[in-house]
């Protein structure tokens, strides 16, 4: 089975990423409703280079955004992971393990001194792989989001790079 292959994003990159953006939407994991079909991908607070892209046999199959948790200069030492995505059909083939594993690194190539995220209780597969990849709950919101008629909690995860 192919290694996937990871690079920054590129602007030509806005109609592939839409479109498995829209693909595999769910209440799993988003907290807002699906995009509209010509939602924009990119966007002034997270453009081209605020991504990595994961391809297999030359085909954009998942990404995965950073950015910061807030735009205070206090907290600039951390980055966050503000969004992960996988083609199902990519799945299963080490796409969002090599895209979480390749963020940990640029983040600590980059001099953060933290990295974090926040997961939705219930997806229990993403929090498996960040588990695995030596995140650690560093607190929960019981409860937070209502998602398709369920209460939902938010889980905050973090890793310490240095």
């Amino acid at each position: 089975m192919p290694e996937p292959s990871l690079r920054t994003a590129r602007p030509e990159d806005e109609e592939p990423l839409r479109r498995l953006d829209r693909a595999i939407w769910s209440y799993v994991h988003a907290v807002t409703g699906p995009p509209a079909p010509d939602e924009p991908f990119f966007r002034d607070t997270a453009g081209p280079e605020d991504h990595l892209v994961a391809e297999l046999d030359g085909r954009v199959v998942g990404y995965i955004r950073l950015g910061f948790p807030t735009p205070l200069p206090a907290n600039s030492h951390v980055r966050h992971v503000r969004g992960l995505g996988v083609a199902e059909e990519a799945r299963g083939r080490g796409v969002g393990r090599a895209l979480v594993r390749a963020a940990v690194e640029e983040a600590r190539a980059g001099g953060f001194r933290r990295i974090t995220l926040r997961v939705l209780g219930h997806n229990t597969r993403a929090r498996a792989l960040y588990e695995s990849e030596g995140f650690v709950v560093e607190g929960v919101q019981p409860e937070e989001f209502f998602l398709d008629g369920a209460y939902v909690d938010d889980v905050m995860m973090g890793q310490k790079l240095v």
